[in-house]
């Protein structure tokens, strides 16, 4: 295969790196690697819920429905992702968190690319 090109499941290979598919946090040279943008297939069973607020965000973030009801804690509203496609865009100093209302895959896009952003993993409430 072209080293430029990788082909694959989200599903799968989302399962071996906490559902990162593309990021600063793939080996170097590996087409998945980027600076410039991370990109997550989240899977969330109901109840789960990030382990600690982000804060001091460096990054704009798109998060995109796939299934399931998902919401977001900002500090002035809370937003719920409901139908399939439903998104919400932040940008940089945003802080934020999220609980999974019901079973919900949600597609993430962060710009650019930042180390040191890893924190717990989720808890179920």
């Amino acid at each position: 295969m072209n080293d430029q090109v990788y082909v694959g499941n989200a599903g799968v290979d989302g399962a071996t790196d906490a559902g990162w598919l593309l990021g600063h946090f793939k080996p170097s040279g590996d087409v998945r690697y980027s600076t410039e943008v991370e990109v997550k297939w989240g899977v969330h069973p109901a109840g789960e819920t990030r382990s600690q607020w982000a804060t001091g965000e460096r990054r704009t973030a798109l998060l995109v429905l796939i299934s399931g009801a998902f919401r977001i804690e900002l500090r002035d509203r809370t937003v719920v992702l409901r139908e399939p496609g439903d998104y919400v865009v932040w940008g940089r100093g945003v802080d934020h968190s999220w609980y999974a209302e019901r079973e919900s895959v949600v597609l993430t896009v962060r710009w650019p690319s930042v180390p040191g952003y890893r924190v717990a993993p989720p808890v179920r409430r």
